[in-house]
């Protein structure tokens, strides 16, 4: 049996086709996907991200320890502030991609995939010291609103949900606020302003009907994937994972060296591969004619394979299939990808492939 969110019966409600995700019952889209992929580009849109996991760590150690941890150093994080960073195993290999968030002395909050939890705490727990908690809330909902638009529509619908809204630029991005069980962080994942709403699970279909009453338009898991590769971002089980660093898989800037004190897990394999490079690459692909770009498909130069493509789609937004591939060298210009059996020329184009709704017009090629 799925595993379901407490917004099940509104997904249902907005005509949500539902898919099994991670083991999780989610819509997939709610009848067109380049629509929800449009309205997140031009205005706002909503995600239910609740099956996503909360950690909560709190103890005497627990900035120290996360510092042992992960690829990207804590310490720097003031009250209420945010970062990316990568949580990798000895051999610089990514076991998940999460946000930390630090809430107070020794107190942090990491939102991490859905897909990688049980991997994901029992990696934790097995590194954990004796004087920190870790817990993880239950009966929670998380709501992601992504936009240009996303920060004023959340503010109104939160205003009627709980009788306060959000000023103007009282959150600043990759900065948190939070009140006993609401937390509100604005991150994003869709290369557009984001707010995501973490807030009892018994007042989740209150907030989201409040957030179409908003004018916001619910989307789905197709046109987060649509987005977040427009945006450059990566996704765990396809651009990241154990076999592969953060310098191989293009987020080495996830990776921080400056303390050279600070004794994470890998940092040996990932600071010989920032100044020597790694095994692979990441570059952007755009495919010049018709066809689609995905997973598993190899990249060719001049004839001989040089690696593969571990995300692909088509663009919304340039009109153009795009990927991620993963390559044994960088190159500018053009290659094949072969699909179906035959190589289809594309051309390497700077990562993101869009910013802040304009796709990019430079390339590398040519």
């Amino acid at each position: 049996m799925s595993l379901i969110t407490p917004l099940l019966e509104a997904h249902k409600l907005a005509g949500g086709k539902l898919v099994d995700f991670s083991g999780w019952q989610l819509p997939v889209h709610y009848g067109s996907q380049i629509d929800e992929h449009r309205a997140v580009r031009d205005g706002a849109g909503m995600f239910d991200v609740s099956h996503m996991t909360i950690v909560d760590l709190v103890g005497e150690s627990t900035q120290d320890w996360l510092r042992t941890l992960l690829s990207n150093d804590v310490a720097k994080l003031q009250h209420g502030q945010a970062l990316y960073s990568c949580m990798c195993n000895e051999t610089g290999g990514v076991i998940d991609d999460l946000i930390a968030y630090c809430l107070g002395d020794n107190r942090y909050r990491l939102i991490v995939n859905a897909a990688t939890r049980e991997k994901d705490l029992a990696w934790m727990k097995e590194h954990l010291p004796d004087d920190v908690e870790l817990t993880t809330p239950a009966n929670t909902a998380l709501i992601a609103v992504q936009g240009p638009n996303a920060f004023e529509k959340a503010g109104s619908a939160l205003k009627i949900v709980r009788g306060v809204g959000l000023e103007p630029g009282s959150i600043k991005r990759f900065h948190a606020q939070y009140d006993n069980e609401w937390f509100i962080g604005r991150t994003g994942y869709t290369g557009e302003d984001g707010v995501e709403i973490a807030l009892p699970a018994g007042q989740a279909k209150a907030l989201w009907d409040a957030l179409l009453a908003a004018g916001v338009k619910p989307c789905g898991l197709g046109a987060r994937d649509t987005l977040r590769l427009e945006a450059g971002m990566c996704l765990y089980g396809l651009d990241l994972d154990e076999a592969h660093s953060p310098i191989e898989s293009g987020i080495g800037w996830s990776v921080d060296l400056r303390d050279e004190t600070r004794q994470f897990i890998g940092r040996e394999t990932l600071a010989e591969q920032m100044q020597f490079g790694g095994r692979y690459v990441r570059l952007g692909l755009q495919l010049d004619g018709r066809g689609v770009l995905r997973n598993g498909q190899t990249v060719q130069l001049v004839g001989k394979d040089i690696g593969t493509i571990t995300s692909g789609t088509f663009s919304p937004t340039r009109q153009q299939s795009i990927a991620f591939a993963r390559v044994n060298k960088s190159f500018h210009g053009h290659c094949d990808v072969m699909i179906r059996g035959k190589p289809m020329v594309a051309h390497a184009v700077p990562i993101p492939f869009v910013h802040k709704g304009v796709a990019k017009a430079e390339e590398l090629s040519t």
